[in-house]
C-alpha cells in the first residue's frame, strides 16, 4: 500500500520501508511493475534496461516514488507478465495465472541484478529482506553469487508456497544444484518458498506463536522439518500497523475523531455506521464486525453457526469481505431476512473498514490459523475490543478478559481454544454480558487496547536488530 494490495503483505510491505527510512536507513522497495503499481507510483524514470533468461524482450526497470512517505521503488517492467487485468497471482476469472513460476522467476533474477548493483541504479544495499514464495528464489539465487547481500526472508502464510512441477523447474534454467531436499526440491515438486527458507541467512515469520506452530506438523504444510533445522537462525516479529493511516484522531474516513481520553465519542461512529449499513440507530445496542476474506480459515463458518444467538441477545452484526461464494450467499440471505440485526457488504472498501472498527463494539476474529493479523490490531487501536481464537499473532496481541488481567490491566479482548461454533459462542457470551456490565468497565477494557504500542516504528526496531546480527554473518 497505497501501490497494490490483495492481503496484509501490502500493508507490511507499505509501511515498514517508510519505518525505516524514519530510524535513518536506506530502504528501497521492489516489485514488479502491475498496472495499478504504475498508476501509483510517482516520478517513474527509466534506468536501466535488463536481460533476463525467460524473457524475449528487454525488461525495463523503472524508478520512482510512492506515498506520503516518498519511499523510493524499484519496478519490474515486464509487460507481458505484468501488464494484465485481474489481481497479482489471479485472472479475472479466478484462476491462478499459468505462468506465475516464470512471472515470479523473472521478478526475483530482477530483483537479483538490482542488489548486486548490475541493473544500473548505482545502488548496493547492505541486505535484502524478501517477502513470501513469490520472491522466495531471491535468497536461493543470491547464495550463489560472490560478494553478495545478506538476506532475510519472511514468511507471512506458510499456506502459500508457490508449488510447480520438476518441467517447470529444468524450463526456469535454474541451477541444478538446487534441484536436492536441501535446496528447492519439495517431494519432487519445486518450491519456491523453501528457496527463502533454506537459502536466506535468517527466516523470520510475522509473530512469535506463528513461528513456533509451523515447525509442528499440523500447521507447517511439509517444511515443519526444515524450519526446525533452521530454528536457529529463525524467528517470529509481530507486525505493526501504520498509526498515520490508522488512527481514530485524525481518520478522515470515520464520522467523529476519538481517543481514549474522549472514548464517548466513539458512539458517534457507531450511529454512523448503523446508519450507513441500514441498522437501527440506537447507540446502547452492541455492536459486532467483521472484515476480512470469506473464508473457512477466517472462521466464518464458525461466525455463521452463532449468528442467531448474537441476533437473540438484541446485538447487531455488520459484515465486510468476500471469498467463498456460498458463505457470500449466506451471509446475504441472512442479512435479508434480518435487516435489522445484520448489515453486510461484499466486496473491500478502505473507508468502510476504518468506519467499521470504529463503529463497532466487538470484533469477531474466530481464525483456524492467523500468522500474524492485522484486523485485531486495527481494533485495539480503534477501541473495538476483539475476540479471536488463541493461535498465531492473535496469541501475542489479545490478552484474555479474567480476573487477574483485569486487575493488573492488561486484558483488552475476549479469546478462545477451540475452532468450533460452541468455544466461540462461550467468548461472544463473556463480551455480551462483560458489554451488559455498563459503560464505565467496558470503556476500561476498550480504552486499554488503544494505549498499547503496536506501530511499525516498534517493530521496525526489531527488524533492525535482527538486520544487525544477519551482518555479522
Amino acid at each position: 500500500m497505497p501501490l497494490i494490495k490483495t492481503g496484509g503483505l501490502a500493508d507490511v510491505a507499505g509501511s515498514l520501508p517508510a519505518a525505516l527510512r524514519s530510524l535513518g536507513h536506506d530502504c528501497r522497495l521492489v516489485l514488479p511493475a502491475f498496472p495499478e503499481a504504475l498508476r501509483h507510483t510517482q516520478q517513474i524514470e527509466t534506468i536501466s534496461q535488463l536481460r533476463l533468461f525467460g524473457y524475449n524482450e528487454p525488461v525495463n526497470l523503472l524508478y520512482g516514488h510512492c506515498g506520503e512517505h516518498q519511499i523510493p521503488v524499484y519496478l519490474v517492467d515486464a509487460p507481458h507478465f505484468f501488464n494484465r487485468e485481474g489481481n497479482p497471482y489471479l485472472a479475472p476469472t479466478g484462476d491462478t495465472w499459468a505462468d506465475n513460476a516464470d512471472r515470479f522467476a523473472l521478478f526475483c533474477r530482477a530483483a537479483v541484478e538490482i542488489a548486486v548493483d548490475r541493473a544500473g541504479g548505482n545502488w548496493r544495499p547492505d541486505l535484502v529482506h524478501a517477502h513470501d514464495w513469490q520472491a522466495g528464489l531471491v535468497p536461493a539465487l543470491l547464495s550463489v553469487e560472490t560478494n553478495r547481500p545478506a538476506s532475510v526472508f519472511t514468511i507471512h502464510n506458510l499456506a502459500y508456497q508457490g508449488l510447480f512441477d520438476q518441467e517447470t523447474f529444468q524450463r526456469l534454467g535454474l541451477p541444478k544444484s538446487f534441484w536436492s531436499p536441501e535446496g528447492l526440491e519439495f517431494y519432487w515438486q519445486l518450491s519456491f518458498i523453501k528457496g527463502g527458507i533454506a537459502y536466506a541467512d535468517r527466516v523470520t515469520t510475522v509473530s512469535p506463536t506463528y513461528s513456533q506452530e509451523i515447525q509442528t506438523p499440523e500447521y507447517g504444510y511439509g517444511l515443519e522439518g526444515l524450519l526446525q533445522h533452521r530454528r536457529h537462525h529463525f524467528s517470529g516479529i509481530l507486525n505493526g500497523i501504520d498509526y498515520h493511516a490508522w488512527d481514530p484522531e485524525n481518520d478522515p474516513a470515520i464520522a467523529e475523531p476519538f481517543s481514549a481520553d474522549h472514548f464517548t465519542h466513539k458512539r458517534l461512529n457507531k450511529l454512523a455506521l448503523q446508519r450507513e449499513l441500514g441498522l437501527p440507530e440506537d447507540e446502547h445496542i452492541q455492536l459486532f464486525g467483521y472484515i476480512g476474506r470469506l473464508v473457512e480459515q477466517k472462521g466464518v463458518d464458525l461466525i455463521l453457526q452463532i449468528l442467531p444467538g448474537i441476533i437473540d441477545s438484541g446485538a447487531q452484526v455488520v459484515f465486510l469481505g468476500s471469498g467463498n461464494p456460498d458463505l457470500e450467499q449466506a451471509l446475504k440471505k441472512i442479512s435479508n431476512k434480518y435487516h435489522s440485526r445484520v448489515g453486510v457488504r461484499i466486496g473491500y472498501d478502505e473507508g468502510l473498514a476504518h468506519r467499521i472498527e470504529a463503529g463497532c463494539d466487538c470484533f469477531l476474529m474466530p481464525s483456524r490459523f492467523e500468522p500474524c493479523g492485522l484486523n485485531q490490531i486495527y481494533s485495539l487501536r480503534y477501541g473495538t475490543v476483539p475476540i479471536v481464537r488463541r493461535t498465531g499473532g492473535l496469541a501475542d496481541t489479545v490478552v484474555d478478559v479474567s480476573p487477574a488481567t483485569l486487575a493488573n490491566g492488561t486484558a483488552n479482548g475476549f479469546v478462545f481454544d477451540q475452532a468450533n461454533g460452541s468455544s466461540l459462542w462461550q467468548a461472544v457470551e463473556r463480551a455480551i454480558e462483560f458489554y451488559q456490565r455498563g459503560e464505565v468497565e467496558w470503556c476500561i477494557l476498550a480504552t486499554s487496547g488503544m494505549k498499547q504500542d503496536l506501530s511499525w516504528e516498534n517493530s521496525a526496531a526489531h527488524y533492525v536488530d535482527l538486520y544487525r546480527q544477519t551482518l555479522v554473518r
